[in-house]
């Protein structure tokens, strides 16, 4: 077999995969525009297969299958193939960028899954974040439902041709690309050309980093904040240079530390810095998804339709 067969082969062998898949999503291509829509991007067809596979299991309430067994329950862009986004007229007017998002949520994070409210657990698209691993279940009726419902899972995303490996190639793939692991430890990627121009290393360690946002929250008074401020101040006017030659990357990695430290007082640096960053990375919905998200920062009353 020559390699130009191979390749024809594999690309046929693509297209019956993609085939099943969408064979097996019975949404409609009408809620699937309502989604994208409302939230200004595509969804995987993982994901819509995933609530077929649902509905199969309980065709009254799928948002709810996980809930008894996992305490999980399918939130955001589900809330529209669920339709509570028609419940009442005022969910109408809802912006459904902050819908589901959680305060430590950087604008590329897409809720899809809810957990503890305690300990705010969520799963959803676009990175992997490390989590606590979840207790063990001792209760042999509950472990007996949830290993069923792991191999109804298991062989649909084997039919359908889905890696259930807990790092995908695309994911690995991606690894490679990271500049930087940032305060969230995802990882942040950013166009880097042959002469390396793209990103530059902020001045300062993540480690001293948070000593300085650590000392900036803590100060007694504000006199003494605004002198903590200083070096934060001085890392702002690098990222500008580096911005005048095209280095995006930095002020992108300085606005999610600054983000995901959590506090208010950067807030301002914040809106300051990731709007741009985003903009000038050519990614401008997340721009306009981390306004949002500052303008209603919330940790809790994440669901927008309750609000």
């Amino acid at each position: 077999m020559t390699s130009r067969q191979a390749g024809a082969n594999s690309d046929t062998v693509n297209e019956d995969v993609k085939k099943r898949r969408s064979d097996q999503s019975d949404v409609p291509t009408s809620l699937r525009q309502e989604v994208e829509c409302l939230y200004k991007l595509s969804m995987p067809e993982d994901f819509y297969t995933f609530w077929t596979f649902c509905t199969e299991i309980d065709p009254k309430t799928p948002s709810d299958v996980l809930k008894d067994t996992l305490g999980l329950q399918l939130v955001g862009p589900y809330d529209i193939l669920s339709g509570k986004h028609t419940s009442s007229k005022e969910n109408c007017d809802v912006n459904y960028n902050p819908h589901w998002r959680f305060f430590y949520d950087p604008p590329e994070f897409q809720t899809i899954i809810d957990g503890d409210s305690r300990t705010q657990f969520h799963m959803g698209y676009y990175r992997l974040f490390a989590t606590k691993k979840l207790k063990e279940v001792s209760d042999k009726k509950t472990v007996a439902t949830i290993k069923g419902l792991i191999e109804k899972l298991t062989a649909a995303a084997d039919k359908l041709g889905y890696s259930m490996e807990q790092k995908s190639n695309s994911m690995k793939r991606r690894d490679k690309k990271v500049v930087t692991k940032s305060f969230h430890g995802a990882g942040l990627v950013v166009p880097v050309d042959e002469n390396d121009v793209g990103y530059r290393e902020l001045p300062e360690t993540d480690r001293n980093l948070k000593k300085i946002c650590k000392a900036i929250v803590e100060a007694p008074t504000d006199d003494v904040r605004m002198k903590a401020f200083a070096p934060i101040q001085e890392i702002i006017t690098f990222v500008q240079f580096a911005n005048d030659e095209c280095d995006y990357g930095m002020g992108y990695e300085l606005g999610i530390d600054l983000f995901c430290y959590g506090s208010h007082y950067f807030h301002k640096v914040a809106r300051q810095l990731l709007p741009l960053a985003y903009k000038l990375l050519k990614r401008d919905l997340f721009a306009e998804i981390i306004e949002s998200h500052l303008a209603n920062r919330r940790k809790d009353q994440v669901n927008q339709l309750d609000a």
